[in-house]
Parts: structure tokens; C-alpha cells; sequence
């Protein structure tokens, strides 16, 4: 008797909604060692803002090759960018940061030790051919092992690393600038080295990606690792089935060495990706890109980079008060990544996009008025210096609760299996061009139409930006990877596709469910737990 009470509470609870799934601290813990790489970018940018004062002092450099100097990694890192695709699907994507590791733990070197302006500039070639590696292949990484669940969490790891980065950056130039001015950049430049050792030693303790295991016909090793990073068994499973699916594998093929179907090579993929793609190829590559083009192009790296420039002109004179400004802005940039984490997944990709970036095109607006209005006046103006540097910081936190992260979860998760690489290669090169033009023309450009006028290009960017977010960018927030492409394809008509795939959801589990109640009405139990959900004013 006791045993059939047993068995029919066992039934109910059958009925029960699924819980919420418990946050996986093995994919945590593999993402968190991945992003480790993103310190290395993030650095670089905090430390080279406060270095290039000391080093325009000690290396009588103009302006213009001050610009150079510090935007030429970006376009340096194209280099590593453009290899990073191949070199991660050749050898696979955990000891590709093994070599982004490497790459710029020798270029942090010959920066610390430079003697010359060319020398210095082939120290800045060699760290920049590293972090473009490191910027493709982190988020990457983290969005193949993520689960859908948690996946907006986990993907923004590298934008939070890349910000804890510049913070370290900012840290250490005030740590070293009372050094003598040809010994502090030195230092400041030199101990980058340092992050990268961590990285290359981190990677022991990590993964290979399921789906570059898959890739090279290991289903057993890539289940493996699906198992751990999944928030179930059955997720696991429908995992696999779809990485399987994506690779040409057939779904009856469970051995764990399997023959992997000749894969398109190279040249298919860029046929496929930008000479004859399908509309949906054609819808993903331009939100892709796009997205990561206005990142850049709406100013962050001009407020980053040049931090100290925009204090000087809002009236702060020291060099250590500005410097100390900067660390006020590494650290409420660091904080407010840390917030957009935990609210990805739970508000999803568009409202917080949506949200960030309205708000930077208003304070890019009041802090152009603000430099405006400084650069007029004979007197100084305690208002206008406080407004401006209010701006400075509610910028920096407006990007990073949704245009910094947002940028990498996105494009990493839009494009389907067979193009992941070589499209977040390409993304990853607009974003660096895209920085380096930024950086590289930021004090010609507030020389010839004002610093104020420069920061009103920047808003006037942004807001084409919004409406470019608003038109075409579907909301991907709890879709699988392997979903994406089906939501792709109309343009500006997404939404239909969108409420199309959700209907279509809604109707399968319906049935589902419908099935399994009329699977069990036949047993006594289950007729006693029909007639107790008929009941008015009690939940099951």
C-alpha cells in the first residue's frame, strides 16, 4: 500500500515543471581559464594610455606618431586575427591560446626593453600579432562549451577580462609612474608579460571544444566533455546530435573514432560566407560584422586610449591625478561588466543592447557639450569638468552593460558550425580596424574640429548604431547554436521568423505533453491526478 502511495507521488511529480537548470561550475571554470587570454588586449589598452605620456617624454615623438604607436596594434593584431581561424581548427582551439600566449609574452618583452621608437614598434608588431589570436579564439571557445542555458553568461567572460585587463593597465601606470621617466613605460610595458604566462600554464586544466573534437572524428571524447559542460545528460545528447548533424556525421554513428565527411575546403568557406552566401549567411555576416564595427566605431577606444587627454582638456593638469582618473574609469568599467554578466541571460541580447546603447549616445552628447563649453570659456569651470568627467564614467559603464559583451556573445553564437571560425575571424578584423582607425586619428581629428566636435561624431555614430541594432538584429537569447541560422534570412522581417519558431515550439511541446497525459490515463494514479488538476484554485 505504502509502495503504490509511493509510485503515484512519483507520477505526479512526473508533471512537475522542469527546474531551472544549476549554474555548470565545470563550464564555468573552463571559460573563466579561456578568457584569461582577453587579459592580454585589455593590458595592453590601459597600460599604453598612461605609458605614452612617459614615452613621448623620453622618446621626443610628434603626435602623430604618438597616434601610431598606440592604434598599430589593432591593426597588427589582423594578423594573428586572420591566422587564428585555421591555426584553431588545425590544432584545435585550447593550444591556439597556447600561441597567442606565447606570441605576446615575447612582444611584452621587447616592448619593456625597447631603446628606439622602431625598435618599440616591432615590440608592439609581435604583442599585436598575439592578441589578435587571443581576441578570436576566446569567445569562440567559450560559446562551443557554454550550454545554451548559461551561454550570454559565459560568452561575456573575454569582454569581462579584456575590462579587468585594462584596469590592471591603469593600475600599473600609477604603481610606476613616480619611476624615472626611461624606467617607468619600460615597466609598465614590460611586466604584460606576465598575464600570458598564466594563460599558456591555464591551459593544462582545460578541455578541447566538443565541436572541434567533433571536427576531427572524436565523438568520444567530445561526449565527454559535452557531459561535464552540459546542465544534463539528455542536453548533452541533443548537443552532440546536433554537432553531428552540422559536421555530416550520420546520427546512427555512435563509435568514439568516427570517419569525419571531407569537410569544403578553404575556399568553399569563403565562397559560402561572402561570394554566394544564402540570404541567412548573408543576414548573419552583416549583423556579424556590423556589430562589431559600431563597437569600435562609437568611440571606446578614444575614451580608453586617451583618458588622460580628455581629463587634460576638461582641466585636471597632474599627470598623477589623471592617471588616477583612469583607474576611476578602469574600475567602473570592470564593475559594470561584472553586473551585464549575470543579466545577459535573463534579460536577453536586445533589450540590454537596445539599453547601452541609447545611453552612450546621450552621454557622448552631454560630454562633447560639456568639452565644448570648456574649450570657450577663460574661466574654469568646476561644473563643466565635473560633468565632463560624470560622462567619461557613465559612458565606459553604459558600454559595458551591453555594447562590450554583447558584441562577442553574438557573433560568436550566429554563425553555424562550418563558418564559426573564418566568420568571427572576419568580425574580429573589422573590430581591430575599425579600433585602429579610432586610435590612430583621435588627437589629428580633435586638433582639426575641436575635441568636442569629435566626441559628436562619436554620438552621431552611435545613434546609427541603435537604429542598425533595432532593424536587423534578432533576439538569439536561449536558442541553441546550432537554431541560429533559421532565424536569419529576412532582414528587417526577422520578427515573424521569430514568432514562427516560437509557435512552432509552443505547438511541439504541447503535443508532447498532450502525448504523455494520454499515455497515462489508463493507470489509477493517473485518473487521480486528472481529477485533482480539474479542480478549481489548486496547483499540481
Amino acid at each position: 500500500m505504502e509502495e503504490n502511495k509511493q509510485n503515484q507521488v512519483a507520477r505526479i511529480q512526473d508533471f512537475d515543471p522542469p527546474k531551472k537548470p544549476k549554474t555548470n561550475k565545470y563550464a564555468i571554470a573552463c571559460t573563466f581559464l579561456a578568457s584569461l587570454s582577453s587579459i592580454l588586449l585589455g593590458y595592453d589598452i590601459g597600460v599604453m594610455s598612461g605609458a605614452i605620456i612617459y614615452i613621448k617624454k623620453d622618446l621626443h615623438i610628434t603626435d602623430v606618431q604618438v597616434e601610431i604607436l598606440v592604434g598599430i596594434l589593432n591593426v597588427y593584431s589582423l594578423f594573428g586575427s586572420a591566422a587564428a581561424g585555421r591555426t584553431s581548427d588545425w590544432i584545435g582551439r585550447r593550444y591556439t591560446m597556447v600561441v597567442a600566449a606565447g606570441i605576446f609574452f615575447a612582444g611584452a618583452l621587447l616592448m619593456g626593453f625597447a631603446t628606439t621608437y622602431a625598435f618599440l614598434m616591432f615590440g608592439r608588431f609581435v604583442a599585436g600579432v598575439g592578441v589578435g589570436y587571443a581576441l578570436m579564439v576566446a569567445p569562440v571557445y567559450t560559446a562551443e562549451v557554454a550550454p545554451a542555458s548559461s551561454r550570454g553568461f559565459l560568452t561575456s567572460f573575454p569582454e569581462v577580462f579584456i575590462n579587468f585587463g585594462i584596469l590592471m593597465g591603469y593600475v600599473s601606470n600609477v604603481a610606476f609612474s613616480k619611476l624615472p621617466t626611461h624606467l617607468s613605460w619600460r615597466f609598465m610595458l614590460g611586466i604584460g608579460a606576465v598575464p600570458s604566462v598564466f594563460l599558456a600554464v591555464s591551459v593544462l586544466a582545460m578541455p578541447e571544444s566538443p565541436r572541434w573534437l567533433v571536427m576531427q572524428g572524436r565523438l568520444g571524447d567530445a561526449r565527454r566533455v559535452l557531459n561535464k559542460t552540459s546542465d544534463s545528460l539528455q542536453e548533452a545528447q541533443l548537443r552532440l546530435a546536433d554537432i553531428k548533424q552540422a559536421a555530416g556525421i550520420p546520427e546512427n554513428c555512435n563509435d568514439d573514432i568516427v570517419e569525419v565527411p571531407k569537410r569544403a575546403n578553404g575556399d568553399n568557406v569563403w565562397k559560402e560566407l561572402i561570394f554566394s552566401p544564402t540570404p541567412a549567411i548573408r543576414h548573419i555576416l552583416i549583423t556579424g560584422v556590423g556589430i562589431h564595427f559600431f563597437q569600435q566605431a562609437s568611440g571606446i577606444d578614444a575614451v580608453v586610449l586617451y583618458s588622460p587627454k580628455i581629463f587634460e582638456k576638461a582641466g585636471i593638469k597632474s599627470d598623477h591625478d589623471r592617471l588616477l582618473c583612469t583607474v576611476a574609469v578602469g574600475v567602473v568599467k570592470t564593475l559594470f561588466i561584472l553586473v551585464a554578466t549575470f543579466m545577459l541571460d535573463r534579460s536577453g541580447r536586445r533589450p540590454l543592447l537596445l539599453t547601452s546603447v541609447g545611453g552612450m549616445v546621450a552621454s557622448l552628447v552631454l560630454l562633447a557639450t560639456g568639452l565644448t563649453i570648456i574649450d570657450h570659456s577663460e574661466q574654469k569651470l568646476v561644473w563643466a569638468i565635473v560633468l565632463c568627467i560624470a560622462m567619461v564614467l557613465a559612458y565606459v559603464a553604459l558600454f559595458s552593460i551591453g555594447m562590450g559583451p554583447i558584441t562577442w556573445v553574438y557573433s560568436s553564437e550566429i554563425f553555424p558550425l562550418r563558418l564559426r571560425a573564418t566568420g568571427c575571424s572576419i568580425g574580429v578584423a573589422v573590430n581591430r580596424v575599425t579600433s585602429g582607425v579610432v586610435s590612430m586619428t583621435f588627437l589629428s581629428l580633435q586638433k582639426a574640429i575641436t575635441i568636442g566636435a569629435a566626441f559628436f561624431l562619436y554620438a552621431a555614430l552611435a545613434a546609427v548604431a541603435w537604429v542598425f541594432f533595432y532593424t536587423l538584429m534578432p533576439e538569439t537569447q536561449g536558442k541553441t547554436l546550432e537554431e541560429m541560422e533559421t532565424l536569419f534570412g529576412t532582414f528587417w522581417n526577422w520578427r515573424e521568423r521569430a514568432r514562427e519558431l516560437k509557435e512552432l515550439k509552443k505547438t511541439e511541446k504541447n503535443s508532447n505533453d498532450n502525448g504523455q497525459i494520454q499515455m497515462g490515463t489508463n493507470n489509477p494514479a493517473m485518473q487521480n491526478f486528472m481529477m485533482v488538476s480539474a479542480q478549481p484554485n489548486i496547483v499540481v
